[in-house]
């Protein structure tokens, strides 16, 4: 399987990591500051320079302190240039000047709704998946796609679409008995899937770590053909082995008798006998029993 090569590059924007300093620190450091200039100015009548600069000094650095959660990362520009990615979680400070988005680097299910498009034989049906992901590089999730879960929803649609054409259905008299089909290979299709998302995702820095499909159908204007056509299937197979049984149990019984020698049948005889009994063994209802007062040459 293959995807559509104008997703199938590299990039150059790759996450690099961001040390930042401990915002506990920081706070002990603007608190300290701030202290020290109420102080300066208490002591002087008028407010004086340096304790106005204290209480600058002080507040500044305050609005460099942000609080990451688990799993959870910040990308950091400064100027429009970027600076790299802090994911340490906690109370953390930066310089002030620099300005962050926050991402969330925790799983997330992307469910589809079921969708309408024709198999490899081209007979429409409705497929639809869910989908675990989670953001991974987090430079190419912001600065190489406009908005990222948008991108994956809709990347992921076409996923589905490609992958319902390079597969059946169902197995067919036009297909190979050893081919995979969306019904009976879900786990092929399901890692054909994951394949697929992972190398649509790779330009948003999104990982697949899990994908299955949750819904698969016929289309409702040739489910009741189909549904007919897998009722004669299971109903030819049924009979099939029904038959196959009645002569085995015929042919037994007819080699019982002989073995036995307890009636000689000649081959008229053996016709008659054969034909009666697959009568009675492959039929669907009771066989109501006929008295023949003759013989079958009268």
């Amino acid at each position: 399987m293959s995807a559509p090569a104008a997703i199938a590059h590299s990039y150059d924007r790759t996450e690099d990591e961001y040390r930042s300093l401990s915002g506990y620190a920081i706070v002990f450091i603007a608190a300290a500051i701030l202290a020290a200039g109420l102080f300066v100015l208490a002591r002087q009548a008028a407010p004086t320079a340096v304790g106005v600069a204290l209480l600058l000094a002080g507040m500044a650095l305050l609005p460099g302190l942000y609080m990451l959660q688990p799993n959870e990362g910040i990308v950091l520009t400064l100027f429009g240039k970027y600076q790299g990615t802090d994911r340490t979680e906690g109370l953390r400070w930066t310089n002030p000047l620099q300005s962050g988005r926050k991402i969330s680097l925790r799983a997330r299910n992307l469910n589809t709704a079921p969708l309408k498009v024709n198999d490899k034989r081209g007979n429409p049906v409705e497929i639809g998946a869910a989908v675990v992901w989670r953001v991974v590089d987090t430079a190419r999730a912001v600065f190489e796609i406009d908005d990222y879960t948008k991108f994956v929803s809709i990347q992921a649609e076409a996923a589905i679409r490609h992958l319902a054409t390079l597969y059946a259905y169902d197995s067919g008299e036009d297909l190979d008995a050893d081919e995979t089909t969306l019904r009976a290979g879900l786990d092929t299709v399901a890692d054909a899937l994951k394949a697929e998302l992972n190398l649509r995702f790779a330009s948003a820095g999104v990982e697949v770590l899990d994908a299955k499909l949750t819904h698969l159908a016929y289309a409702p204007e040739i489910a009741q053909v189909m549904l007919r056509r897998q009722q004669a299937t299971a109903i030819v197979s049924a009979r099939h082995q029904i038959v196959a049984g009645a002569v085995g149990m015929v042919e037994a019984a007819l080699r019982g008798l002989s073995e036995r020698n307890l009636v000689v049948l000649d081959d008229e005889r053996k016709a008659a006998m054969v034909s009666n009994l697959l009568v009675v063994l492959c039929s669907d209802h009771d066989v109501q029993p006929v008295v023949n007062t003759g013989t079958l040459y009268t």
